[in-house]
């Protein structure tokens, strides 16, 4: 079972994929990612690695899933 405190980005790109968001740009070292009638983009980091464990709860809160329910999607993937 993977754990939060070390997601890859590339897991993190998977999961932003399996939620239907596209990639919009790179920034500054920053990606921007979205979904039509998203409230606001997600947006990470490309050079930290493995991901912060508070930018994936950033993540999980934007995207209103929990914790069991991104570790279950971490599995599929």
């Amino acid at each position: 079972m993977k754990k939060l405190s070390n997601l890859t980005i590339n897991d993190l790109r998977l999961v932003l994929r399996y939620f239907g968001l596209e990639f919009l740009r790179t920034k500054g070292g920053h990606e921007l990612w979205a979904k039509p009638g998203m409230k606001r983009p997600i947006v990470f980091q490309t050079h930290l690695k493995p991901i912060p464990e508070f930018v994936v709860l950033n993540l999980m809160k934007t995207l209103g899933i929990d914790k069991q329910e991104l570790v279950s999607i971490l599995e599929k993937i």
